[in-house]
């Protein structure tokens, strides 16, 4: 893909946020328990545009806002068919995640745990068959997710990468 490296800007696109999960989190320090959450959000257009931030506060709701400032730091645009599918079976692998990602005909829906499916639902991918397979840390399926997606190449990146047409490769 051409824009990996290239920032997305999210200010003129209409995005919409999950929170996939918050968790509170305890530091002992010598005057006692020190409480924080830590909030993980996917945010996206539903049209391709879809980005993951983890973000940490003392409270739910500024860690919310935190996480979806990252979110939209990090975003990615994934290339989808006329089905609203991926082009092609990939995995993307993080930590001991796992997330294979195969493409499915029209009509067959979202088959994604809840993790993946905040990713994928936000990415505008309608049909799709994943497994997440390996550790099933949210922090680390998310992001798996994210790099299976990545990897995505449409016809036309890989027939120039071959050298050749379209035609002759589908």
């Amino acid at each position: 893909m051409d824009n990996i490296n290239k920032r997305i800007d999210a200010s003129n696109l209409d995005l919409q946020d999950r929170v996939v999960t918050i968790k509170r989190v305890t530091k002992v320090v010598k005057g006692g328990r020190t409480i924080s959450f830590s909030a993980l959000v996917v945010v996206g257009d539903g049209n391709g545009y879809v980005g993951v931030g983890l973000g940490k506060a003392t409270e739910t709701a500024e860690a919310i806002r935190k996480g979806k400032e990252d979110a939209k730091k990090h975003m990615i645009y994934v290339e989808r068919n006329e089905n609203d599918s991926v082009y092609h079976q990939t995995n993307g692998r993080f930590g001991a995640s796992n997330v294979m990602i195969k493409p499915a005909p029209d009509g067959t829906g979202v088959i994604a745990g809840g993790a993946v499916r905040a990713v994928i639902e936000l990415a505008g991918i309608r049909n799709i068959i994943t497994k997440a397979i390996g550790s099933n840390n949210k922090n680390n399926v998310v992001k798996a997710t994210i790099e299976g997606l990545k990897q995505m190449k449409t016809p036309e990146e890989v027939a120039r990468l071959r050298g050749k047409d379209v035609a002759e490769i589908l």
